[in-house]
C-alpha cells in the first residue's frame, strides 16, 4: 500500500522499520510511504496510517466529518506468493523465462530490477520490462509514438502509465504470448537504446 504521508513521516518510518515500510516508486520523491501489508504489521496501525493519509489530503470540511478510526482485523489466511506477485505464478515464471532468453542474447544486455519490476537494459538504458497490473501480465517495449498509435488498435496492446508518452507500448501476455512477435518488439526497442558498438554485434535479421 502507498500512502500520502505527512512531511518527515516517510524517512522516519523507513529508517526505523524497513521490515514494514519502503519508499515507493514514482511518488516516493514527494514523500509518500509504502507499507508492506504481508510482513506482520498490526492492522490497527494500518487503519491509523490510512486515516493520517486521508487527513493530509482532504480539505478541512471533510476532515471535520471524520469519525473514529475503525478497528481492522488482518486477513484470515495468508495470501499465496502468486496472489501477492503474479510474476511468481506458474504463468509469470514462464513469461519471464521466455523474455529472458530473448533479451539476454542481445549484445551487452543485462537484467535488473526497477521499481520492483524486472527490466532488461542495453548498457544502462532499459529497453524491455515485465510488470503485472492486477492479475494481468504485460511486457513493455519502446516502439515510438507512430507505431504506438497503430498498435493500440489491437486489444492486446495498451499505452502504459508513466512511460507511454515517451513512445512505449505494453503487450498483454497473461494468457498467451506470440514469442516471435515479442522478439521483434524487443529487438526494435533494443536498437533504439543500444550504442553503436552493440548494434555492430547484432546478428543479421532472420529470413
Amino acid at each position: 500500500m502507498w500512502l500520502n504521508a505527512p512531511p518527515g513521516s516517510q524517512e522516519q518510518h523507513v529508517r526505523a522499520e524497513p521490515e514494514h515500510f519502503f519508499v515507493p516508486p514514482y511518488v516516493g520523491p514527494r514523500g509518500w510511504v509504502g507499507v508492506l501489508l504481508d510482513h506482520g504489521i498490526n492492522w490497527k496501525r494500518v487503519a491509523a496510517l490510512v486515516r493520517e493519509a486521508y487527513e493530509k489530503a482532504a480539505p478541512a470540511e471533510l476532515r471535520a466529518r471524520v469519525g473514529g478510526t475503525p478497528a481492522l482485523k488482518g486477513p484470515g489466511k495468508p495470501l499465496s506468493a502468486s496472489q501477492i506477485d503474479p510474476m511468481r505464478s506458474r504463468r509469470g515464471r514462464a513469461v519471464l523465462n521466455s523474455l529472458r532468453k530473448i533479451c539476454l542474447l542481445l549484445p551487452e544486455s543485462r537484467e535488473e530490477r526497477q521499481f520492483g519490476h524486472p527490466v532488461w537494459q542495453a548498457g544502462k538504458k532499459t529497453f524491455a520490462l515485465a510488470r503485472h497490473d492486477g492479475e494481468r501480465i504485460t511486457l513493455g517495449f519502446w516502439v515510438g509514438l507512430e507505431q504506438q498509435g497503430l498498435l493500440i488498435s489491437d486489444p492486446r496492446y495498451q499505452i502504459p502509465p508513466y512511460m507511454g508518452h515517451n513512445g512505449w507500448i505494453a503487450l498483454d501476455v497473461t494468457a498467451h504470448g506470440d514469442w516471435k512477435e515479442v522478439e521483434a518488439l524487443a529487438v526494435y526497442s533494443y536498437r533504439h537504446f543500444a550504442l553503436k558498438r552493440m548494434l555492430l554485434r547484432l546478428p543479421p535479421p532472420k529470413t
